[in-house]
């Protein structure tokens, strides 16, 4: 494969008929991504100082799987980061008011459908519905980036979460000239996408980072049927122990 291949023009996502793709739970667990020898985990929210974000990173199975399929995709000397996964819904909903309110402020005569609008291109809306819940509420989203053998982070042309037109996935492929930096920063972006793309995921095309495997913006960019994914819990030490206790009930 053609690890440096151009990455294709993208619709912007249609968030409502996203959410009305019809999801079939599959009931893969989450799987905690720290532990992982295959790729680095950076928690970027915790180590950043969100509140309520977790000090780890968790993923349903078969996104683990399909991680370790685009890491290993990688050329020698490079490995993937994954900076997010599974998010609480706490979370999701500080980071959209958040951006939002910042966006009013630097606008404030800005129409409130296009602060929606715009803050949607970089937060999803917050949602814990069953039949619509925010992909990263389904541990089936992740936020990756490159680093180096030594885990020097790439230069992907604009900060995680940066909330400019930097941020969008093709935004480098629009020169017909670059520069010696544009270039390299245009091929690491084609090198994420490409492994990701190759291991089954799709991509939010206003942020280079994010991919989606089995949720509702996978669904609706791939044209699948269905989702596999619905919303997920990082479970309490206390439910865990009264859902073991509810199993010896019964029989196996």
């Amino acid at each position: 494969m053609d690890l440096l291949a151009p990455i294709p023009e993208a619709p912007e996502p249609d968030w409502a008929a996203a959410f009305r793709m019809p999801i079939a739970e599959c009931g893969q667990p989450l799987q905690a991504l720290g532990i992982s020898q295959g790729f680095l985990v950076w928690p970027a929210y915790h180590r950043l100082g969100i509140p309520n974000a977790l000090p780890e990173c968790h993923a349903r199975s078969e996104v683990f799987d399909r991680l370790l399929h685009a890491a290993n995709l990688l050329p020698d000397g490079m490995r993937l980061v994954v900076l997010d996964a599974w998010r609480p819904f706490a979370v999701q909903q500080h980071l959209y008011d958040t951006l939002y309110d910042i966006l009013k402020h630097h606008e404030p005569e800005a129409d409130p459908a296009e602060l929606t609008r715009r803050t949607r291109e970089f937060v999803a809306p917050p949602s814990t519905r069953a039949d619509a819940p925010s992909p990263h509420l389904t541990g089936g989203a992740v936020d990756v980036t490159l680093a180096d053998r030594d885990g020097r982070w790439l230069n992907m042309g604009s900060l995680f979460d940066e909330a400019t037109p930097r941020s969008y996935t093709r935004h480098y492929e629009a020169f017909e000239q670059p520069t010696k930096l544009q270039r390299r920063v245009r091929d690491h972006r084609r090198l994420l996408f490409n492994v990701m793309q190759a291991a089954g995921f799709s991509n939010l095309s206003s942020e280079w980072w994010h991919y989606d495997y089995g949720d509702q913006l996978w669904a609706w960019h791939t044209g699948a049927s269905k989702a596999i994914y619905g919303p997920a819990q990082v479970l309490p030490l206390e439910q865990l122990w009264r859902q073991q206790l509810d199993g010896l009930r019964k029989p196996l």
